[in-house]
């Protein structure tokens, strides 16, 4: 089956409006399963893993393959919980359109605005599906007028509704100008009643107004007063969905399964093919010609998946060429040769081997090394234009419940991240964590669920240490002086240091004895009893920066003086010189930029202003961004250390913002008070 036979649609929009219902529906009305999977009981074939069945939604993309009218439309069903939404934009990335589902009560909602802007972004095709229009309170026509207000005026319909809530019995079809509904599952066609002629040449007006202005004569002559023939009409739809001027609106329920019909006919007769966009923007600035024909196969890997059955699994799109079992491709990242062993056509957890696929289809292939956003050529020289990701700015720390179960916990943790992108796990040397970056607290609790489901390990989050710092306000001076008998040889330093404040400057020695009151070869050990002291803190166990010190006199015994005793005497003339020397505690400091619709504005400054931060600058969005506004700040990172799920709550979920530390300041007086405070007793306590 070539490119021209195939269609890839992502499903996306707001968490529980029905997409999954979707896909089961066209799954069940092709044949492909014999019951409506989700609904009165029976198991969903899309949503199979675990936590989505106690979760009640989407976790990762599962793929739907849909045969109709001798066309195989590849249904890629999204997740869009926010905290998942990085999935929805590797499977937008491998389609050509995305169907946004909203609910015929509801209308478009945050999350759904969010991937309609990333679906611009990566000029993809666009479509509108208004599902439950058999709810009680359901209005299509509301609601379209709700979808122009947010995305503008090319949205039309299709097909319409005919009834709602109760009433509803099936749609029109805008195109053809016929009534469709379902009897005993098997599609009826017939005329359209009377009392919705005006509606229908309503639609049917508004929807020619709108395409031909895909085609220039066409154009010309309608303006003119002649009417679209059947033909010249199906023929502006292709051509203005390919254009991305229009965006058609269907109507339906996905339970009653009425207007899913309409919707599969549309796709197979107008959506886009991979072909229709003619070339693929590659990393070097070239493009990338698409032929199932071409002799040098290219695919792309979108999505990885660590399958509890399966193992590793890569998601492909296949860009040119065809791919076929035991074909031999490289990495482009890597410059590594992966082995295409088997092919697989996956629906939900099923897995079927397939003989090759070619350009503008998908397939999975197991145990590939290659990671999401790789690119696998002959030559391994092509490397298509990665997509970009939400960013992961939700951070927390993760410790294993049971002692000596580190090793096994950081392996998963690896695993996890290298399948999604989303997800980055690192150990931060200095305060001794193994920290986890995701898009949010929902994407970390699935993560320990499953870690405790696959691997048998438990563990918990914890808060992120924050990297403080200590310095100094003024100079002081302070003897060191360490004297040991012990029977034999003993151990005998003296030396006098001087500190000084260095801001901006760091660590700097210098060595100021003379006289040979210390000896040269003993001046290495004060300065590295210093340093030992600097990394461990005096004020409340954190690092000291930018101090300057001086050691200027001393003594030392001609037997017991030697290095060590030296580095013990620095380390006591060190601490009693900086508890005179006014120690401070210093806290990192973020940069941060928020970008939230106008309306939040306020709430997001009065947030900042609460949180000792302070405002730098605002700016109102242009383009594709109006209606929104950035505000730039500076805050204590201890404050915004978990300010993703601050701004979703803040937002409703339609923020985001960008952050990276900047500089130190002093802390307020209460602040260090407190820190002081707990390093004592910690220290009480035999703790570090």
């Amino acid at each position: 089956m070539g490119d021209e036979k195939v269609r890839n649609v992502v499903l996306v929009g707001q968490g529980g409006v029905g997409k999954t219902m979707l896909a089961e529906a066209m799954l069940h009305l092709t044949g492909k399963t014999t019951r409506l999977g989700g609904h009165a009981g029976t198991k969903p074939t899309l949503d199979y893993d675990n936590e989505e069945a106690s979760r009640g939604f989407s976790i990762s993309t599962t793929i739907a393959p849909i045969e109709w009218k001798g066309t195989r439309i590849n249904v890629l069903d999204a997740p869009c919980y926010p905290d998942f939404v990085g999935d929805a934009y590797a499977a937008m990335s491998a389609c050509e359109t995305a169907l946004f589902v909203v609910d015929a009560q509801g209308g478009p909602a945050a999350v759904t605005t969010r991937l309609w802007f990333a679906a611009e972004d990566l000029s993809l095709a666009r479509a509108v599906f208004v599902n439950r229009i058999d709810r009680a309170e359901a209005d299509f026509a509301t609601t379209l007028e709700s979808l122009k207000e947010h995305f503008g005026p090319r949205l039309a319909a299709v097909t319409l509704p005919m009834g709602t809530g109760d009433a509803f019995s099936g749609v029109i079809d805008v195109v053809h100008q016929v009534a469709r509904h379902l009897e005993n599952g098997k599609p009826v066609e017939g005329p359209v009643p009377a009392e919705y002629a005006d509606t229908l040449q309503e639609a049917r007006d508004a929807l020619c107004e709108l395409v031909v202005e895909a085609d220039d004569d066409l154009m010309m002559k309608y303006l003119d007063g002649e009417a679209l023939t059947q033909e010249e009409l199906e023929g502006l739809l292709h051509k203005a969905l390919v254009e991305r001027i229009f965006v058609p609106v269907f109507a339906g329920s996905c339970v009653k399964e009425e207007g899913v019909i309409s919707f599969m006919d549309n796709v197979v007769d107008y959506f886009p093919a991979m072909a229709d966009f003619g070339r693929i923007p590659l990393v070097n600035g070239e493009q990338l010609d698409i032929s199932p024909d071409d002799d040098r196969p290219v695919a792309f890997v979108f999505k990885s998946l660590q399958d509890p059955s399966n193992g590793r699994l890569s998601f492909l799109k296949v860009l040119a060429g065809t791919v076929t079992p035991g074909l031999e491709l490289v990495c482009a990242r890597t410059r590594k040769t992966e082995r295409l062993t088997h092919l697989f056509r996956m629906m939900g957890k099923e897995t079927q081997e397939v003989k090759s696929a070619s350009a503008g289809d998908i397939v999975v292939v197991p145990k590939l090394e290659a990671q999401t956003g790789d690119t696998l050529s002959v030559t391994g020289k092509v490397e298509a234009a990665a997509f970009r990701f939400p960013n992961s700015l939700y951070r927390i720390a993760i410790e294993p419940d049971k002692r000596g179960t580190e090793d096994k916990l950081y392996t998963f943790l690896e695993k996890a991240a290298d399948a999604d992108p989303t997800l980055k796990v690192e150990r931060d040397e200095e305060t001794g964590q193994t920290v986890i970056s995701a898009i949010g607290e929902a994407q970390v609790s699935v993560l320990l669920d499953r870690l405790e489901d696959r691997v048998g390990i438990t563990a918990h989050t914890v808060k992120l240490r924050i990297p403080y710092r200590e310095t100094i306000r003024r100079v002081a001076s302070a003897e060191g002086r360490h004297k040991k008998q012990t029977g034999g040889a003993g151990q005998f330093g003296d030396c006098w240091l001087r500190l000084e404040p260095n801001p901006g400057k760091g660590y700097e020695f210098v060595d100021e004895v003379v006289g040979g009151h210390i000896p040269r070869n003993f001046i290495p050990a004060i300065d590295k009893g210093v340093q030992e002291t600097m990394a461990d803190g005096v004020l409340a166990g954190y690092p000291m920066i930018d101090v300057k010190v001086a050691v200027y006199d001393g003594s030392y015994h001609p037997v017991d003086s030697n290095e060590m005793a030296f580095k013990t005497a620095a380390r006591i003339g060190f601490q009693k010189a900086v508890e005179q020397a006014e120690p401070v505690l210093l806290e990192p400091m973020a940069k941060m930029k928020v970008s939230v619709p106008e309306s939040y504005a306020g709430s997001i400054m009065g947030d900042i202003s609460a949180s000792r931060g302070r405002v730098e600058g605002m700016e109102a969005g242009q383009g594709a961004a109006a209606g929104m506004t950035t505000i730039s700040a500076t805050v204590p990172y201890a404050e915004v250390v978990d300010y993703a799920t601050r701004l979703r709550s803040l937002s409703r979920g339609t923020g985001e913002f960008t952050i990276e530390l900047s500089g130190y300041e002093q802390v307020p007086h209460d602040v260090q008070e407190k820190l002081a405070k707990e390093y004592q007793e910690r220290r009480a306590a035999g703790l570090k």
